[in-house]
């Protein structure tokens, strides 16, 4: 192929290596994705800078690796192919989007010559529009790149790149085939990226922290409440270095499971509002100060919208602004101000809070949501990664306590059935990669698993250190309990599950099948099982009409809500 140079080039590069060797140097090692003749000749450049490509079987089970990938990593690439292939990835990249997940979506298209001459290509919609897939993602990006002018590709780069990185959050790269090997100017590889987020304009700063300040010092019963943007947005050392410092009793959300340390005398559990302990609600609601850390307040993470806390007595911290009760302060981003609040804070230490006991309920063989996830407290590891699917086990994972270390991974505010298994095989080869031996538990329900079960064959294909916990229990439990219990679209079609691996390549993979709490009760304990170093698959019997205990509560409301007339 023909490569055009500009003589004017001191460190001439093509276009892809360009990229790629950016991706590379913020700390990705592999990149999602499927083949396609758009991509092709940009993908010959990926082992050429050290990546792995990893070929997933479709681009939906890609792009949710690629955000399970990134929620480990840090930071993720995807990349597909022009129209038929980026439209498969969407939804997946739509839930990065709205989980704050920071993914770099790459896509091969036609060449520039094609596009503007209009050409009747494949993977058109035949209109001559070569735009029209690029207008879709816009929508669920929070930056874009055509690579169509060579002056300006790696300047494009370098920003959406640092973009992705410091608003956590998707963007769109589409790369023309005529550009993958069109050389630019690669000396400005020799400086790193700046990937620092913009700091807070230091006034402006130092007043929200005295406002904040003025309401901590007066509380008589402060809270922390931490959320899922204080992992998005990396400001869990503050967190904890805050908690540390003042000794406030401190609680997490459902998507902010995980980000505190739940050996901490300060941790509580998890506050969902009506869908929380006893003990844990009337702790948080009788607080007079609510100091919320990174809130996404989606009805899935608040129990229905049915939080009893009040804006008069909540400050709010923000990656992009902060709310003192009712006054808001754009642009003053939460980093800062924990620091300050870790540095200026002067408490006199509560006394001490006892972490709720979380005990296994019921007698009888029978393995019960309210048995099983107390249950899995003690089968946990420090620094395991806990990956739970959309449905009972979004739901009952509340119920187990995290060793210190353990990073839970869930998608409740997007919550796409299926996301739970192509996100375990992203989190667990993030960990590869990053050189750290974390064991990968996936929790995912029947209905769920049989969405993206095909990337059981990805995972065996890298030799993943992950353990499926598959709850057989005849269907889709979360749908039963909003509508339609005994309804037959919530029925599915029974599969022979443990023989999936073998089907997808993998015939010695440990399997089991666990009926009883005898015989969950010795797997659990089995010195193999707990230290396998490949994939293991459980296919756990559980009553068909069971849920925790929140679920039921959640989708009482949510049922509610739907059902809900316009006056």
């Amino acid at each position: 192929m023909l490569v055009r140079r500009d003589k004017l080039l001191t460190k001439p590069v093509a276009v892809s290596e360009y990229l790629f060797r950016r991706l590379y140097e913020i700390g990705i090692r592999s990149v999602h994705g499927l083949p396609g003749d758009f991509n092709l000749v940009a993908l010959d450049y990926l082992p050429k800078v050290g990546l792995r490509w990893v070929g997933s079987v479709n681009e939906l089970n890609a792009a949710y690796a690629a955000d399970g990938y990134a929620r480990i990593n840090g930071i993720s690439a995807l990349v597909t192919t022009f129209g038929v292939g980026e439209l498969s990835a969407l939804n997946g990249i739509a839930g990065a989007f709205s989980e704050h997940v920071p993914v770099v979506h790459i896509v091969g298209a036609p060449s520039t010559t094609s596009q503007r001459n209009g050409l009747l290509l494949h993977h058109t919609l035949g209109n001559g529009d070569f735009n029209v897939f690029a207008d879709m993602s816009s929508q669920i990006s929070c930056d874009m790149a055509r690579l169509d002018k060579p002056a300006d590709i790696a300047d494009q780069i370098d920003r959406v790149l640092r973009t992705c990185w410091v608003r956590s959050r998707p963007v769109y790269i589409m790369l023309p085939s005529d550009m993958a090997e069109r050389e630019i100017e690669g000396a400005r590889l020799d400086t790193p990226l700046d990937l620092s987020e913009p700091a807070n304009e230091p006034e402006r700063e130092k007043y929200v922290v005295d406002v904040v300040l003025k309401y901590l010092h007066a509380a008589k019963s402060p809270v922390i409440l931490v959320d899922a943007c204080a992992i998005r947005h990396r400001v869990l050392n503050e967190v904890h270095d805050l908690i540390e410092k003042t000794q406030i009793p401190v609680f997490v959300t459902p998507m902010g499971k995980g980000a505190v340390n739940e050996d901490h005398p300060a941790y509580g559990g998890v506050y969902a509002g009506l869908g929380s302990e006893p003990a844990v609600a009337a702790q948080v609601e009788s607080a007079d100060l609510v100091l919320t850390i990174g809130a996404l307040k989606s009805d899935f993470n608040t129990g229905g919208f049915s939080y009893r806390t009040s804006q008069l007595e909540a400050i709010d911290l923000h990656s992009t602004h902060c709310t003192v009760r009712y006054s808001e302060y754009p642009g003053v981003s939460m980093r800062g101000i924990l620091r300050q609040l870790t540095e200026r804070v002067n408490l006199s230490p509560p006394a001490r809070l006892r972490s709720p006991e979380i005990a296994s309920s019921g007698e009888g063989e029978i393995i019960t949501q309210a048995f099983f996830w107390p249950r899995i407290s003690d089968y946990l590891k420090q620094d395991d990664i806990v990956v739970t699917e959309t449905g009972t086990a979004n739901f009952g994972i509340w119920e187990t306590k995290f060793p210190r270390g353990v990073t839970g991974v869930t998608q409740i505010l997007w919550g796409s059935i299926g996301w739970s298994v192509g996100a375990a095989q992203g989190a667990a080869l993030a960990a590869k990669d990053m050189g750290l031996d974390r064991r990968t538990i996936l929790f995912v329900g029947d209905g769920s698993f049989q969405l993206t079960a095909q990337e059981v064959t990805t995972m065996i294909r890298h030799n993943l250190k992950i353990t499926i916990f598959l709850i057989y229990n005849e269907g889709f439990t979360i749908e039963r309990f909003i509508h339609g219990m005994d309804a037959e679209y919530n029925d599915i079609t029974r599969w022979q599950y443990t023989e999936v691996p073998a089907v997808f390549g993998g015939p010695k993979v440990r399997k089991f099948v666990v009926k009883t709490r005898s015989e969950l009760e010795n797997l659990l304990v089995d010195n193999e099982f707990n230290n396998a170093g490949g994939l293991q698959f459980v296919e756990l019997w559980m009553p068909k009409k069971d849920a925790p205990r929140a679920l039921k509560i959640t989708a009482e409301i949510a049922a509610k809500n739907n059902a809900k007339m316009i006056d």
